[in-house]
């Protein structure tokens, strides 16, 4: 099993021993092979170009507060749903369609850090980088756009491609595609005999933002 590096009073280690990846037998051949690649090398990037990678990498970083190794890949995943044009089907009137919009915002994101200190976002500061995603974050307008629409663009992305990995599987105790076995135990607190108990099930690790809304503080 490989468990992210999340400590236990942001919710780390509810689950002992639960591993999804050992679910897979109960998976249909093409569910085995979507999810298990998703534990291999990560793809190769096909989008983003070097500076808009990593600007693209330190952004998810900061939005999933990934600040060692092993992390989610999720870089790599967004810039293969990009390059393949594979969005959620819709945009924002007043943005650009999606991966125009990744360009542009990332640029952005760049020229913002630049103003503010000479450097790339990616050579600021862990906390410099917090700063400013929490200015982005709690503005109106930002750079000519609306705030709250670029917020949204960078997080469906990164939530999307991080709660889609078995890493992350294990991390919530979710265990994986219901294809073709199903579930019986519905409703509040019934588990699957495969399923893992909450060993904190009173402990909220949600709790207010006051900072960049990250993965494990919103």
């Amino acid at each position: 099993m490989t468990a992210l590096p999340l400590d236990p009073k942001d919710g780390g280690g509810r689950f002992p021993g639960f591993d999804a990846q050992g679910q897979s037998g109960h998976w249909d051949q093409v569910t085995q092979g979507v999810v298990l690649t998703r534990l291999g090398r990560p793809a190769d990037l096909r989008f983003f170009n070097p500076a808009e990678e990593a600007a693209a990498r330190a952004l998810f970083d900061q939005l999933l507060d990934q600040r060692q190794e092993p992390r989610v890949p999720v870089a790599n995943m967004v810039d293969s749903r990009l390059a393949e044009d594979q969005t959620d089907g819709w945009h924002y009137e007043s943005m650009e369609p999606d991966p125009a919009a990744w360009r542009s915002t990332l640029a952005a994101l760049d020229a913002e850090a630049r103003a503010r200190s000479g450097k790339a976002f990616c050579e600021l500061s862990w906390d410099d980088q917090e700063a400013l995603l929490t200015d982005i974050h709690d503005a109106e307008q930002w750079r000519g756009r609306q705030s709250s629409q670029v917020w949204s663009l960078w997080t469906r992305y990164a939530c999307t491609a991080f709660y889609s990995h078995p890493m992350s599987w294990n991390e919530i105790g979710f265990a994986g595609p219901a294809y073709p076995r199903g579930y019986k135990n519905l409703g509040l607190d019934a588990r699957e005999p495969f399923e893992v108990a909450d060993t904190r099930p009173e402990q909220d690790p949600a709790r207010p933002n006051t900072k960049s809304g990250k993965r494990r503080q919103h």
